[in-house]
């Protein structure tokens, strides 16, 4: 632990994010902008384990991070880097509208903003022809939207999906539809796009960096 040296970095910022060495927090350099909003995981870096926490994770924090870790044995670098997203389960459910028996997907809060797309398959598994109409509303904190997706001329005995994402997550709902009432519904847990790790919430997500 004593000859280790842990030093996260964003480009083009002076000041460090945070550094870490010989067992402890070094903070002298750390830039103003970091001081409380970053820590080291100290019980488990003996493990391996370089990974910086971001708390009260801001929109801001969606940079480029460069992590350097020297030992008695060498050193090396990685970059990273690091977005902000935010994503909820889309409900799917069955509306009656003047085109009929619609089925509606929504998403109460995304960012960045997502695309919406539908799958539909009959009983046989025939892909079955359908059109939809999708709205966007800005939510009351002006971050993210509400996304809200109708699909038209469903067919009853078939399966439906709804897939929402936008480049940081993907998440989708199914919902199986015998005689225009839904028989079984089912949510499907996000799933990331674009990374190995990643632990995602709303506005909360981190990266993590392993020394082998």
């Amino acid at each position: 632990m004593d000859s280790m040296a842990i030093q996260w970095a964003e480009e083009g910022v002076a000041g460090l994010v945070h550094k870490f060495k010989g067992g402890k927090d070094h903070l002298k350099e750390q830039d103003l902008s970091f001081q409380g909003h970053m820590a080291m995981f100290v019980d488990q870096v003996m493990g391996g384990n370089a990974s910086l926490e971001l708390r009260d994770v801001q929109l801001s924090d969606a940079v480029t991070y460069q992590c350097s870790v020297t030992t008695a044995r060498g050193s090396g670098e990685a970059v990273l880097w690091y977005r902000t997203g935010g994503q909820s389960i889309p409900v799917v459910k069955v509306e009656n509208s003047s085109h009929g028996n619609t089925l509606q997907c929504e998403g109460l809060r995304w960012f960045p903003c997502p695309a919406v797309h539908w799958t539909a398959y009959g009983d046989t598994g025939e892909h079955l022809p359908h059109s939809t109409n999708i709205s966007y509303e800005l939510n009351h904190e002006n971050i993210t939207v509400r996304v809200v997706s109708l699909l038209y001329n469903i067919t009853a005995n078939a399966i439906y999906t709804c897939v929402i994402e936008n480049g940081v997550v993907k998440a989708m709902g199914n919902i199986r539809v015998t005689d225009f009432r839904v028989a079984k519904m089912t949510n499907l847990p996000v799933v990331n796009l674009n990374a190995e790790s990643v632990s995602s919430s709303f506005l909360a997500c981190h990266w993590m960096f392993l020394l082998t």
